[in-house]
């Protein structure tokens, strides 16, 4: 093929053999948050450079390196988002969704867009699950946000593969104390940071704490702690939320260099990480963000919410064996030459119609009833429905199982639904 037709670097094609995986994720995305109570909500792919800009920070990685930003017809900066949250409080905002007094549980899932370097979990066109929490503060429903996770992971099948940890960013006053603390620390060891470091000491010290550059590990080790600039109600908002998921049985390590990598977050921030994906360890990440909502134009509104990496998940469920059922039809319409096409696709349309549900498969190439019969085993159909020019006069069909030891049956095309249904529900 020629290259200018290729698919762009890191934004894969999902190919029917990837699907069952990710169906099985999305679905199981979809019921747990029914069974908490959230409500899907959905954003456009593009919105204002400016958004994500005030939101996210001007000074974080991902405004400044990873956004993919270009100028509209008119000149005005746009932006394909790179997370959600933004986005969602934007919309929360514009529709009137945060009125005084007012909560609301939404979910999302969809693609979002960052220009990384692929690698295994990490992609430029990625897709995240996540849920948002408008209008409830406290540590109670940071809590509900991780047992909706930890639910989550147990339908999947990974959860003894995930561990969960927490750490406080307490309130803007108490990250302003620390960060002046982090600036003389960093500022005294300047000449043993790196370019990235040295940058961000000006703009964003707390991001030098993120740093993976081994080099540095001493002196970040050596930085001050957040805790000890913590106020009295911080230190008691982080307490009762550890009091709540050890009540929950819900395991968790705290994590004091844990900052997260977007400026909106306090209280609360949390990560979901593996040691099954190398670099990529982090597969669920959230916190909490009142100050966002503030930021973009919401008052005194708080917010909470997390997001998970759908690539990482599945590439998570494949390390550990766990495989979804490929999906089959329930049956494969085989039709002899003798039949004429008009027919056997108004014969597969009746019984779809007749079936609500059913899933039929229909033979649509001419080819022996020998070829016709190994590509209905091939599809998984649990049965084979086989007409032929006689079945056809006598508005009858012969339903074969392809599975097991059942008998095929010559029955009247008024009793396939109710025979064709017995025998799947058998098979099942």
């Amino acid at each position: 093929m020629d290259k200018q037709y290729k698919r762009l670097r890191g934004m894969p094609d999902l190919l029917p053999v990837d699907m069952p995986a990710w169906h099985a994720v999305e679905q199981a995305v979809r019921d747990a948050m029914s069974s908490y109570g959230y409500t899907e909500m959905r954003t456009p792919l593009l919105e204002r450079t400016s958004l994500f800009e005030r939101s996210i920070g001007e000074s974080t990685d991902i405004v400044e390196k990873e956004m993919y930003t270009f100028p509209d017809r008119k000149g005005e900066r746009m932006t394909l988002r790179p997370e959600n949250t933004a986005s969602f409080v934007r919309a929360m905002i514009e529709n009137g969704l945060l009125q005084p007094g007012a909560s609301a549980r939404v979910w999302y899932l969809g693609p979002m867009f960052r220009y990384e370097r692929p690698q295994l979990g990490r992609q430029r066109q990625f897709h995240q699950a996540g849920a948002e929490v408008y209008g409830i503060a406290g540590p109670v429903i940071e809590c509900e946000l991780m047992l909706l996770c930890a639910r989550l992971w147990r339908e999947l099948g990974v959860g003894d593969a995930l561990t969960l940890q927490i750490n406080t960013l307490g309130t803007t006053e108490d990250r302003d104390r620390w960060r002046e603390s982090l600036v003389a620390h960093f500022t005294e060891h300047e000449a043993l940071l790196d370019d990235d470091s040295r940058r961000r000491l000006s703009k964003n010290p707390l991001r030098i704490l993120d740093s993976k550059n081994p080099d540095l590990e001493s002196v970040i080790s050596a930085a001050p702690s957040l805790d000890q600039f913590l106020a009295d109600d911080s230190r008691e908002h982080f307490q009762t939320l550890r009091e709540l998921l050890e009540a929950a049985g819900v395991a968790y390590t705290v994590n004091p260099r844990l900052v997260r990598g977007l400026d909106y977050y306090s209280h609360t921030v949390f990560e979901w990480t593996t040691d099954r994906l190398g670099a990529q360890s982090a597969v669920c990440s959230g916190g909490r963000y009142d100050g966002l909502l503030t930021e973009i134009g919401a008052r005194n509104t708080p917010g909470v919410g997390w997001a998970m990496g759908l690539e990482r998940m599945v590439a998570l469920m494949d390390v550990l064996g766990v495989k979804p059922p490929v999906a089959a039809p329930d049956a494969f319409l085989i039709a002899s030459d003798e039949v004429p096409a008009s027919a056997a696709l108004a014969l597969a349309e009746h019984l779809r119609q007749a079936m609500p549900g059913l899933s039929l498969q229909h033979n649509t190439v001419a080819g022996s009833m020998k070829s016709q019969f190994r590509k209905a085993d091939k599809s998984g159909a649990s049965v084979a429905v086989v007409v032929g020019a006689t079945e056809i006069a006598a508005s009858e069909v012969t339903l074969k199982p392809m599975r097991g030891d059942g008998e095929q049956q010559r029955i009247a095309l008024a009793q396939v639904p109710e025979v064709l249904g017995t025998m799947l529900q058998v098979e099942r």
